[in-house]
């Protein structure tokens, strides 16, 4: 027998061997209402296991936590034997229908756009609306998530960079020209049908390969991911990743690998076509603009170390029609070590983040401490990086501690996340080394005009508190949140006047809100900005040095319902 023929029936074997082994790839989609806070707090109190990290989402619950549906959290949702909707198949039950939760999510802004992390959802005024919901289909290793979203956006007019900001929009576009960032997206109401959480998948051993359009979050943090955040819509994207945990001799795996595709806004910035001594302030960008991203993630659980995770995150972005060599495909090969100050012209088309994280759960204690360091660009040769680490880096730094109360299964949450993406090194605010803009990827770390990583924009500081009442699925907390926007922007703009009354910031207390009925999911989040110096705009007068900037308020509400079928 010739080896050719062996070597064909090797593989078949392989297959075939492979194939014999079931394996899951259902997901819990990250705009699930309620159901990602629950899963948290379930680790911290012991009912789901402790070695996987959360730094990887969506996270495949069926193999992560051994559960039968991956939406069924508490085996209280479904039941196969009962159900209408849900259910196995085929001679030996090899195949599985579920169908994914129903879900409608709406949001109200009375004045102005606020908010982050909302997948689908655009910068709007008024109501918008996402409706999602769909099937999950399995036969033998191979998966099929269908569960695409419908946006409804009154996108109502709002008053945005003031025109009469003359002698700032010239420093407002050095920003605008180099990220796809819009204010507002058209001038009429948007309708809007995409594939959301959908995906194709084989999967075996603990491993999965395939092509998905689904939000993905990278890193350990609850509000703020630098590197990849559900802030905008999914993208289509190729991926191998472990569905759980891998164990090793030395500890337990997990991670990711992904090929993405992103996409403009199509909308122009505030003021596009305004002009200064004839020269308009607006540097069009290519009309051909399609990007390609290529990113990695790691997490390691060492194993004399119960509780703590280890990991790395790095992505490479640039537009398709520069990609020219292997490290363009794939996030091994793009780091191009150097001087910051010496042009390289490979290293210069690119833009490119890296993280290292950690996090720390006491399961006994009911505690996770967490944080993320990343840097603008993973170029840095380490000798700079150890003289300077502080050079265009960014980092979170976040806790969560569950304490009991009197009655069984209630909790006193407490919660504290910080970030700062905002530079403190001058030079690097002079040469607009800030996060989420690019000299040449001009469209910056975005798709579809938002941000994929802190929600709030480049450079920008933020601190949030939490404080509620938890038992099971319920809570009932108050949130407060500090937010400065663009901070390189204030000292790039008022280094010379030193002002420090222009700062552009939100105060922004929260009531929060989820509970179960039944199989009904619901979330509430109730929102007063307080919003000073809006814009960074101040209009000085020449006999008063304290004068009220552009304050502004504004209430958002924020409604979320998920219907679990029976």
């Amino acid at each position: 027998m010739s080896s050719r023929h062996l070597f064909k029936i090797g593989t078949l074997f392989c297959l075939l061997l492979l194939a014999s082994f079931s394996a899951y790839s259902q997901t819990v989609p990250l705009n699930t209402p309620v159901l990602e806070e629950y899963m948290r707090r379930m680790q911290l109190l012991g009912k789901l296991d402790g070695q996987s990290s959360f730094a990887i989402r969506p996270l495949f619950p069926q193999d992560a936590f051994d559960r039968y549906n991956g939406i069924d959290l508490d085996s209280t949702f479904t039941d196969f034997d009962t159900s209408t909707f849900h259910r196995k198949y085929g001679i030996d039950d090899e195949g599985t229908l579920i169908a994914m939760p129903y879900t409608i999510r709406t949001q109200y802004n009375s004045d102005y756009p606020f908010g982050l992390n909302n997948g689908a959802m655009i910068p709007n005024r008024g109501i918008q609306t996402v409706l999602s919901g769909g099937i999950y289909l399995k036969q033998d290793n191979f998966s099929f998530q269908f569960m695409p979203e419908l946006l409804i956006a009154q996108n109502r007019d709002f008053m945005g960079f003031p025109i009469e900001h003359q002698a700032t929009i010239l420093f407002y576009y050095e920003y605008m020209n180099r990220i796809d960032m819009p204010e507002r997206f058209g001038t009429s109401s948007m309708v809007r049908f995409l594939p959301g959480q959908s995906s194709i998948r084989y999967s075996t051993h603990g491993l999965s390969v395939g092509v998905s359009t689904e939000n993905l979050w990278w890193g350990p943090s609850r509000r703020n991911s630098l590197i990849m955040s559900n802030n905008a819509p999914g993208f289509v994207h190729l991926t191998l990743n472990t569905t759980k945990p891998i164990a090793t001799p030395v500890g337990h795996f997990e991670g990711q690998m992904i090929g993405g595709f992103l996409n403009g806004s199509g909308f122009l910035p505030p003021h596009a076509d305004y002009s200064i001594q004839n020269n308009p302030v607006h540097i069009p960008k290519r009309t051909v603009d399609g990007r390609y991203l290529s990113g990695i993630i790691l997490s390691y659980q060492p194993k004399w170390v119960p509780g703590l995770f280890l990991g790395y995150s790095a992505t490479n972005h640039l537009y398709r029609a520069d990609m020219d060599r292997l490290g363009d495909y794939v996030p091994f090969f793009n780091g191009q070590k150097g001087f910051t100050n010496v042009e390289n012209p490979i290293r210069d088309k690119r833009q490119q983040f890296s993280s290292g994280f950690f996090r720390w759960i006491s399961q006994e204690g009911h505690f996770e401490f967490y944080g993320e360091y990343g840097t603008n660009g993973n170029s840095r040769r380490l000798s700079e990086f150890m003289i300077t680490p502080e050079r265009n880096r960014g980092f979170t730094l976040g806790f969560t501690n569950l304490m009991p109360l009197k009655k069984e299964g209630s909790f006193l949450q407490i919660s504290a996340e910080m970030t700062q993406t905002g530079q403190t090194i001058r030079e690097s605010i002079r040469n607009l080394d800030t996060w989420y803009i690019h000299d040449h990827v001009r469209h910056g770390y975005t798709h579809q005009g938002q941000v994929l990583g802190v929600g709030y924009g480049p450079a920008a500081n933020v601190n949030w508190i939490e404080l509620g009442w938890v038992k099971d699925f319920n809570r009932i907390a108050f949130h407060f949140e500090r937010i400065v926007y663009n901070n390189d922007f204030y000292y790039f703009r008022y280094e010379a006047s030193k002002d420090w009354r222009n700062k552009y910031v939100d105060l922004v207390p929260s009531l929060v809100a989820d509970w179960r009925f039944g199989n009904l999911l619901v979330h509430g989040n109730f929102q007063y900005v307080n919003t000073l110096n809006y814009m960074w705009f101040l209009e000085n007068q020449p006999d008063q040095y304290f004068v009220p900037g552009l304050d502004r308020k504004n209430f958002v509400a924020t409604v979320g319902l998920s219907y679990i079928l029976k």
